[in-house]
């Protein structure tokens, strides 16, 4: 569905004069001592002189320099000097920049070397070199009659240095985004609900996962009155919930980790219409499903002896004449009474539920995602997403994985204190509170009465989603943050075991 379609080959050994002359394209990470030192390729003095008029004494580059060899192949070489110090986000940035160089020139290949670092800093520069090409080679939906599909970035060629891994984690990490930015991608009209349940049905049977469909008849049945309520709007009856199950062969049936997403497929925030500035790009309001079924796709690439369990709630915020109002009193599936405020604050009533019927399984370990509120970007910018868990404790951790990642989020509070900011006359909470303070850390306290206390649970209000120009080693606006940051807590961070 992503497309993805890119290798990355491994050498040992330094190219030789032949190697860079039938080579276009290189990206070339230099040391901070750049300047001294011995010349492995014999035109590493070529290169410091250049970069010495165009950034003079500075350690470390922020940009790529360019540089066209006097071969017959014109080769482009990307390079920059890059220090150890670089967090996790400067480097994969810089990284996308350099490949940038080359897709600009529709390059299908390109060749990579780091002369002079250490053999874990060399390992740390080429990953977020394939990180980021990775990226950049996954064709998004197009619908130009202009669009040329076949020239794209097709892998990446290493010179001296070899893997035994062969950089495995970052390839399915980049399948997985890379699907996630697909799918929130692509027009309402080419995924409304209905087309979303098709799409993940043929991801089910090419990845031979379990899947479970539960329709408006079966929710009514589980007394899922939130999501009904915000479903009954729609014009046709399409919506439901999708359980995904991915069972390794060494593992137990009950999910050890859940994964829940919210995919509203349009918002049109409902009765309480947005304005049209704020209704466009509705068509992503999905991208929390999106990013919980990429994740299970990269955790599937890499066999992980982990069952897992992904919900995703599907349907659409409309208008109409059975559209849910504010002032309406729902009940959940878990027995709240729900007084509704603001109907454009769907995301958090379609939530409760799917969080609610997840939990049910008994999972160590929720993680859930959302594009669910505009005050998280108020409150961080689109650099960063917000998180929250019921287990306060566990904010140093996330937000340390955050900068390991590069996908960096900041921990904000929840608790029964904020709770007083929804009390309501009629029912056992309100949906949102009417002035909207804070309404990122009310949404999180409000959803974490569906999860209750007992199980471990991460929610991630994915303000980083939509970054114009790119993140990280993201080159695309729609950005799919979140798959590699759930990687690093699973495998990095061993959260499961925290849990």
């Amino acid at each position: 569905m992503s497309g993805m379609d890119f290798n990355v080959s491994q050498k040992l050994r330094y190219p030789g004069k032949k190697d860079i002359d039938a080579r276009p394209h290189w990206i070339v990470l230099l040391p901070p001592d750049a300047g001294a030192g011995s010349d492995e390729f014999g035109w590493m003095e070529t290169l410091r002189a250049r970069r010495k008029r165009v950034v003079g004494d500075a350690r470390t580059d922020r940009n790529p320099v360019t540089l066209d060899l006097p071969n017959e192949t014109a080769s482009r070489v990307a390079f920059a000097c890059i220090e150890p110090s670089l967090s996790a986000f400067e480097l994969l940035t810089l990284a996308r920049r350099l490949v940038e160089v080359h897709t600009r020139q529709r390059a299908t290949r390109i060749a990579v070397a780091v002369p002079g670092c250490g053999s874990d800093q060399r390992e740390r520069l080429i990953e977020a070199i394939v990180a980021a090409a990775a990226a950049a080679a996954v064709p998004m939906p197009s619908y130009r009659q202009d669009r040329d599909a076949q020239v794209r970035l097709r892998g990446i060629e290493i010179f001296g240095f070899r893997t035994a891994h062969a950089f495995r984690r970052t390839l399915a990490e980049a399948e997985g985004n890379a699907l996630a930015r697909y799918l929130s991608t692509l027009p309402s009209n080419r995924l409304e609900p209905g087309d979303y349940l098709k799409r993940v049905r043929a991801l089910a049977r090419e990845n031979k996962w379990r899947l479970d469909f539960y329709d408006i008849a079966a929710l009514k049945r589980r007394k899922a009155g939130a999501f009904l309520a915000v479903a009954q709007g729609s014009p046709r009856p399409d919506a439901g919930m999708v359980r995904l199950r991915y069972t390794p062969t060494a593992g137990g049936r009950k999910p050890k980790l859940t994964l829940v997403g919210k995919g509203i497929c349009y918002d049109t925030g409902g009765v309480s219409l947005k304005p049209p500035n704020y209704m466009f790009g509705m068509h992503g309001d999905m991208q929390g499903s999106a990013v919980a079924v990429g994740t299970l796709l990269a955790i599937a690439e890499l066999g992980l002896p982990i069952a897992v369990d992904c919900w995703l709630g599907i349907t659409e915020n409309r208008t109409g004449p059975r559209a849910y109002k504010s002032q309406d009193v729902v009940t959940a599936a878990n027995g709240k009474t729900i007084q509704t405020i603001h109907t454009d604050a769907e995301g958090r009533m379609v939530l409760a539920d799917t969080l609610t019927l997840a939990n049910r399984e008994g999972p160590r370990l929720i993680v859930d995602y959302a594009t669910l509120t505009g005050a998280v970007i108020n409150a961080v910018t689109t650099r960063y997403s917000g998180v929250f868990t019921n287990r306060a404790e566990w904010h140093p951790r996330l937000k340390r994985n955050g900068r390991a990642s590069g996908e960096r989020v900041w921990p904000f509070p929840i608790g029964a204190e904020f709770l007083e900011d929804l009390a309501s006359d009629n029912a056992d909470i309100q949906q949102c509170s009417v002035k909207s303070i804070g309404d990122h850390i009310l949404a999180a306290s409000f959803l974490a009465e569906f999860v209750g206390n007992e199980t471990p649970w991460v929610h991630v209000d994915l303000a980083a989603g939509n970054h114009k120009g790119g993140l990280a080693h993201i080159p695309t606006e729609i950005t799919g943050f979140g798959v590699r940051y759930t990687l690093g807590l699973l495998l990095d961070d061993d959260i499961l075991q925290a849990a």
